[in-house]
């Protein structure tokens, strides 16, 4: 039996903070103490609060290619995305890996093999600070995209599965011109090559989306996997996916969308860097806009693997009415909720002792330690 004692913290439980101690058996929270005094590790009045529960990063992608043409071991990519995916206080990540060849990657299915590989590899040889599932973000114009979902989906890892379209004109770029505007430059390509491009993405959309995203559904429902939706715009996309039975409403660009996605009862995630930005990278809603009209659920890191902790200790001074347990509830009891993690995400008897003190101080919070089951791990 291990036996450990937080004390002298401020404890942040899922509608109040308290100060007290907390006292860990074997991994699980057992008791909390607001009587006050009592011996343990010091936290020096900083605060505690649960791990954080994160279901959409592209990070661990981003540490396999660091540079376009450049492939990273898988396990060295796993390695230091996990350090610090921990070190910002996620204590369960899910890792997305998309699925789908493009015209960028025209052989996806290796590289998403090395990456699904490697967690699974972590998980096993149990040397992962986070504990890691897998999400497959699968694209649905990709001609591939079922035959890859097939060949990674059948894993206790995988727990969730986002269907997605990131053709021209469709959902996050439902301008053209928009579209134009953001990848023109970036893809080196005079207007008569990039109107090529297009052209194709177009075609790939008529003759694959539908029947990719009906085979995926199927099969994701089948296996229990738990299904996210992708940039929805409209209220006919809202309807589509709640027809799938879809969990999870990902960056809804829309109030439209969103206001529609939470009548009908599913999850909305957006990402922490839109809250710490104050604005949506490409132009879309606000995401404190959604947390001011009640119409967010989770925040997900996105690309920036700290920003979720640092969202929710900006949220409560822009949004009034806010506070920080019902902010830090978006990365932390509702993510875990919508994933059917039951037992963690809140710090109370019986739940895992998955755990972060963090030290508030201007113009950031700061993680001074992180413990996964009662184990320190950063």
């Amino acid at each position: 039996m291990s036996e450990t004692v937080f004390s002298n913290a401020r404890i942040v439980l899922a509608d109040e903070i308290v100060s007290g101690s907390l006292l860990v058996r074997d991994g699980v929270i057992v008791a909390i103490d607001t009587a006050g005094g009592g011996t343990g590790e010091d936290m020096g009045g900083d605060f505690l609060i649960p791990g954080l529960v994160e279901l959409h990063t592209d990070h661990l992608e981003n540490h396999y290619r660091p540079r376009p043409g450049v492939f990273w071991d898988p396990l060295a990519a796993l390695h230091a995305h996990d350090a610090q995916i921990a070190g910002s206080g996620i204590t369960t990540v899910f890792d997305a890996v998309r699925i789908g060849s493009d015209n960028d990657l025209p052989d996806m299915l290796p590289h998403a093999r090395e990456l699904v590989g490697a967690v699974r590899a972590g998980r096993d040889g149990g040397w992962l600070r986070a504990e890691h599932f897998i999400h497959l973000r699968c694209e649905l114009p990709s001609h591939d995209v079922v035959d890859h979902f097939d060949a990674l989906a059948d894993h206790p890892s995988t727990r969730l599965a986002s269907v997605m379209d990131h053709t021209p004109g469709q959902r996050q770029f439902s301008s053209l011109d928009a579209y134009k505007r953001f990848y023109a430059k970036q893809m080196g390509r005079s207007p008569e090559e990039l109107q090529a491009y297009l052209d194709a993405r177009l075609e790939e959309h008529q003759r694959y989306s539908a029947p990719n995203r009906a085979a995926i559904v199927a099969r994701a429902r089948a296996m229990g996997i738990a299904l996210a939706s992708h940039d929805d715009t409209t209220l006919a996309h809202v309807e589509e996916a709640e027809a799938d039975g879809v969990a999870i409403a990902e960056f809804p660009t829309t109030l439209e969308a969103a206001s529609a996605a939470h009548e009908a009862g599913l999850a909305i995630l957006m990402g922490a860097p839109n809250v710490v930005r104050g604005r949506s990278h490409s132009g879309n809603i606000s995401a404190t806009d959604l947390v001011a009209a009640g119409l967010l659920d989770i925040l997900s890191s996105d690309y920036v693997p700290f920003a979720p902790l640092q969202a929710v200790f900006l949220l409560p001074r822009r949004v009034e009415g806010l506070d920080l347990p019902k902010a830090l509830a978006t990365v932390t009891a509702n993510p875990a909720r919508a994933a059917g993690l039951d037992d963690r995400g809140v710090i109370a008897p019986g739940k895992r002792a998955d755990l972060v003190r963090v030290a508030a101080q201007a113009p950031l919070p700061v993680v001074r330690g992180v413990w996964r089951e009662g184990q320190r791990v950063s």
